[in-house]
């Protein structure tokens, strides 16, 4: 089992937007408002539309929802320490609580466990994304530029206006109705639904093409990256020695928590100017220290 042979076309696309911007200079937020509000509910539907929906959603889910939130209320504790504002706070729930289980976790997964492990690999994957596009964006907004002035600005209502929400919600009922929608309009949600992660991936190397290192915030970053990479596997074995699961899906869950900072949340920090350069600079450090992180996880488990 390689980890670089995951990690070389997650920073293949990272470089093409990172080389583009530098060449071409795109307009970043444009392109993240077309990626966030026209492509990723597609991904949605057909990730909850294609997917059975069973009773291992239930233990998932609840694993899932322990770690986002001990992870967030850890984030705090530490933010009440600090006396951080509401951006700092969020942007930090954004670098640490959330990670890539999608186009990095599960072809891991996939590798280490094969078919078997893949199923619950998937089941995580599509919990993960209703988790970020509903707690996820509500956290993004809450710490958003316009908050941390003070003007009023409902997450609650931003979260409610996200058209991902909803195409997560119709394809549970599509799912659960068994509604079949036709193999040529599916075509058309694919063919928009496989564009969303690249894109989200050229965004998120256009965002590192803007940052400047004698601006990063060291001593927060290395925090993040620290709760990201070894606390979230901690926090996930803590979680699932209690509930009724089989080893193989316990291990795929310890090392789903143990993934990098997801994409999503560079996405989310640009749409509400919630300190996207240091999201995104956790994203990238995250992903390359992983490259040592996750053979040490892997040795543990295996």
């Amino acid at each position: 089992m390689n980890v670089l042979t995951v990690l070389i076309p997650i920073f293949g696309v990272f470089a093409i937007g990172y080389i583009g911007f530098k060449l071409l200079k795109f307009e970043i937020k444009s392109i993240s408002t077309m990626a966030l509000y026209l492509m990723s509910p597609f991904l949605a539907f057909r990730t909850f539309y294609e997917n059975e929906i069973n009773i291992d959603y239930f233990y998932l889910g609840a694993s899932l929802l322990l770690l986002c939130g001990l992870s967030i209320f850890i984030c705090y504790v530490i933010g009440a320490i600090g006396k951080w504002n509401k951006q700092e706070r969020s942007s930090f729930i954004l670098a640490s609580s959330f990670m890539n289980n999608g186009n990095y976790g599960t072809p891991l997964v996939l590798l280490v466990f094969g078919e078997a492990g893949f199923h619950y690999a998937v089941i995580l994957m599509v919990l993960q994304q209703l988790i970020m596009c509903t707690i996820g964006i509500y956290i993004a907004a809450y710490g958003g530029a316009s908050n941390a002035r003070g003007q009023k600005h409902s997450p609650l209502k931003e979260v409610l206006m996200m058209p991902i929400v909803y195409g997560a919600l119709l394809g549970v009922v599509f799912n659960l109705a068994n509604f079949n929608i036709g193999a040529q309009l599916m075509t058309a949600v694919s063919m928009v639904a496989d564009a969303a992660i690249p894109t989200i991936m050229i965004v998120l190397g256009m965002q590192l093409a803007t940052i400047k290192l004698k601006k990063l915030e060291k001593g927060r970053l290395s925090l993040a990256l620290l709760l990201r990479l070894v606390g979230g596997p901690i926090i996930a074995y803590l979680i699932t020695v209690p509930l009724p699961l089989d080893d193989m899906i316990r291990n795929i869950i310890i090392l789903m928590a143990a993934m990098p900072t997801a994409a999503n949340t560079t996405m989310y920090a640009l749409q509400f100017d919630t300190k996207p350069d240091f999201v995104s600079s956790a994203t990238l450090t995250s992903t390359l220290l992983s490259v040592v992180t996750i053979p040490i996880i892997l040795a543990l488990l295996l």
